[in-house]
């Protein structure tokens, strides 16, 4: 996600990033982000141009990509995979038929996707006190932040 706002953030100046300028900005390994950046480029998220004016790109403007799709693209991790790798010691979940965990999770993924389908790569860009602002004009985002935030 990281290196996508940095990403973001070229992109206002029409500029592309290396792949050793995006490891150096987030404190990465240049082998590692160059996995994140194929993993990313294969999913349609970012573009690569190669040459001596190369470097990465986002495919689509920063306010176009949601993060619900990134996390998607980054996160296999999906409600029937919490299924199969709770299961104990068999191959299935015992309580495949008649859970009670069950809506509670898929639940909490409904909330967690709706609330990153409101929000966009190009929201990301700026202070973190900027970004906190906008976030919480969010309708959906307002009530189930500011509780939590008082909390901590």
């Amino acid at each position: 996600m990281r290196c996508l706002v940095q990403l973001a953030r070229a992109e206002g100046d029409a500029e592309s990033m290396t792949l050793a300028q995006i490891a150096e900005r987030e404190g990465l390994s240049v082998a590692n982000a160059g996995k994140l950046m194929w993993i990313l480029s294969k999913a349609g998220l970012v573009s690569a141009q190669r040459g001596t004016k190369g470097g990465y790109s986002l495919a689509r403007p920063a306010s176009e990509i949601r993060l619900n799709e990134v996390i998607r693209i980054l996160d296999a991790d999906t409600v029937d995979h919490f299924c199969k790798t709770h299961a104990g010691v068999l191959d299935n979940c015992i309580h495949t038929n008649d859970c009670g965990i069950r809506p509670v999770i898929v639940g909490l993924h409904e909330v967690v996707q709706n609330a990153l389908s409101e929000i966009t790569l190009a929201q990301l860009v700026g202070t973190e006190e900027k970004v906190d602002a906008r976030l919480h004009q969010i309708v959906k985002l307002q009530s189930h932040l500011r509780p939590m935030r008082s909390a901590s």
